[in-house]
């Protein structure tokens, strides 16, 4: 690779201070012993951010990384399986951080259609709001969607959990089969159709329920569940607000 290959993901060491917020590396805070790769869309393809990403090993994973003018790419940092965080500062298009293992995922802005598609464990966090099908068929980890969700939001999802601090659209939670959605908003029709052993909980107003899906008792041990869950979220809501739902 030439000189303009470094360019686009490089090893950030430049250190300044910034009052009050500690050390700052590049436009990331973190300890002054870390370091952050950078790599930049405008001039890079995500076939070679993503082949950068899933050949990291051993101590490389504790490099956080930057990806700089997303402009709405599809497949921003899918199917990463180790612990390395990754923070993406834009609009991401299709399918980011789908089949997610271990990693940590930022995403600072709105995501597209899949965001978290399939995903195993790790996080993904959305500063923004998600399109139509976040989280479908996720097996675990945590997709947390700091804004509001389209339609089919935990599609068929099989153990992942889901916080929208928003509303949710129309057949949210169809055909799931484990985990659990949390709603601090409002959810739109047909929630839970078709629903097997996963929970819903809801802290608004349902328009609503699909088939098979009924409001469900909240006890002690769901709303214990919930807030431990709403914490590790770091979503500041009173569990004792929601409904529950389920089949």
């Amino acid at each position: 690779p030439g000189a303009g290959a470094a360019a686009r993901h490089r090893v950030s060491s430049s250190l300044g201070a910034e009052a009050g917020n500690g050390v700052h590396l590049g436009t990331r805070l973190m300890a002054a012993s870390a370091q952050l790769r950078e790599f930049d869309l405008a001039t890079g393809e995500v076939r070679t951010l993503n082949q950068s990403l899933h050949d990291l090993t051993g101590k490389d994973v504790e490099t956080p990384w930057r990806v700089l003018n997303p402009g709405g790419r599809h497949a921003i940092a899918a199917g990463l399986t180790v612990p390395v965080h990754v923070e993406i500062k834009g609009h991401v298009g299709y399918y980011c951080a789908g089949m997610n293992q271990c990693a940590e995922v930022i995403i600072e802005g709105m995501a597209s259609t899949g965001v978290a598609e399939n995903m195993m464990s790790g996080l993904v966090r959305i500063k923004g709001n998600a399109s139509q099908c976040a989280g479908a068929t996720g097996h675990g980890g945590l997709l947390v969607i700091e804004g509001d969700a389209s339609s089919r939001c935990g599609i068929s999802m099989k153990g992942i959990d889901i916080v929208v601090q928003g509303s949710v659209g129309h057949m949210s939670c169809f055909m799931a089969q484990a985990g659990r959605l949390v709603v601090c908003g409002d959810a739109d029709d047909f929630l839970g159709d078709s629903i097997y052993e996963a929970q819903i909980f809801v802290r608004g107003q349902v328009k609503s329920l699909g088939a098979d899906c009924i409001e469900k008792p909240i006890r002690d041990e769901h709303v214990m569940q919930l807030a431990n869950l709403l914490e590790r979220a770091e979503v500041a809501a009173d569990p004792g607000d929601f409904r529950r739902y389920g089949s």
